[in-house]
């Protein structure tokens, strides 16, 4: 398939975080584990930086899903769980996404997230584009460029998944789900800013007493996130979790948390691998670490200062 291209100077200017608030939307398979949900909460309480239009729904497969259509809806729900207690409606706001993984570039998965995204995008002007945050499988988003390929143009993808580029693996959770894709994500030219996970955003680890003693007891959406927290291991004693997809709304709201690096995009093998790009491939954003301590307090007193609605 053939796609726009953007030139150097305006890709380069599209990688850069711009200095005005952030229009975006957030494509989040929310269900699957526990980061989504923080991500959500801490998106929606940054409206400071980032102006959120749109939340979708992302298919997953795995110990809570048995089909990417059973983790799309589980995903759904759980968005709308969130909502609630943020005391935020969701109508118009919140939409469905992929029930299944593409197999063709010919065939995307024309879900209501999907062509809502094209939508939002192509109304977007060029000179000020469409934050597209995916913190799941990248199936909406692939497909969305699938079915309009001219929204490369108008939007800048922050994508969580795979491996950093000098591993010997690009597998990972969000990555291998939709291995057409993620392929689809390097190769498409579209403005990306891709957060890699081991050694990066790994890095975000939190604890039980350490919510116990910053968010429990505040408001709603803190006790929801502690206790979803909480039901995620059995076993507290010397236990930490990865919160890795704050990981993309810390960069959002100051790249300085985030460091990054300008990097020709590589190429996802069919094994999985990262291939060594061809001289002229286009350019992407590269996270190389993540900050743990900032991101974390910008987090825990906007969840501390939450109030339902």
């Amino acid at each position: 398939m053939n796609f726009p291209t953007l030139n150097e100077e305006m890709l380069l200017r599209r990688l850069e975080l711009p200095t005005e608030t952030i229009r975006m939307v957030l494509d989040t398979d929310t269900y699957n584990e526990i980061d989504d949900q923080f991500a959500v909460a801490y998106a929606l309480l940054s409206p400071e930086r980032l102006k959120m239009d749109a939340i979708y729904a992302a298919p997953f497969v795995g110990e809570r899903a048995s089909n990417p259509g059973e983790g799309m809806e589980k995903s759904h729900a759980e968005i709308l769980r969130l909502l609630e207690r943020l005391g935020k409606k969701s109508e118009g706001f919140v939409h469905q996404g992929s029930t299944a993984w593409l197999t063709a570039l010919e065939t995307p998965e024309r879900s209501p997230a999907a062509l809502d995204l094209v939508k939002r995008a192509m109304e977007a002007p060029e000179d000020s584009p469409l934050y597209v945050v995916g913190i799941g499988a990248i199936t909406n988003v692939a497909s969305a460029i699938l079915i309009e390929p001219d929204i490369i143009r108008r939007i800048v993808v922050v994508w969580l998944g795979g491996q950093p580029h000098s591993f010997h693996t690009a597998q990972e959770y969000n990555l291998k789900q939709d291995p057409l894709a993620s392929k689809t994500l390097f190769d498409c030219g579209v403005p990306l800013v891709h957060v890699p996970c081991y050694g990066v955003s790994s890095h975000l680890l939190t604890t039980v007493p350490e919510l116990e003693s910053a968010i429990k007891g505040r408001n709603p959406i803190s006790d929801f996130l502690f206790e979803r927290f909480c039901q995620y291991s059995l076993d507290h004693f010397a236990w930490a979790k990865e919160i890795w997809d704050i990981a993309t709304i810390g960069y959002l709201l100051n790249g300085d948390w985030v460091p990054t690096q300008v990097i020709p995009s590589p190429i996802l093998q069919d094994n999985l691998t990262w291939g060594v790009p061809p001289l002229g491939r286009h350019l992407i954003r590269e996270a190389w670490y993540v900050k743990r301590n900032p991101i974390f307090h910008d987090l825990f007193l906007k969840l501390q200062r939450a109030e339902s609605k």
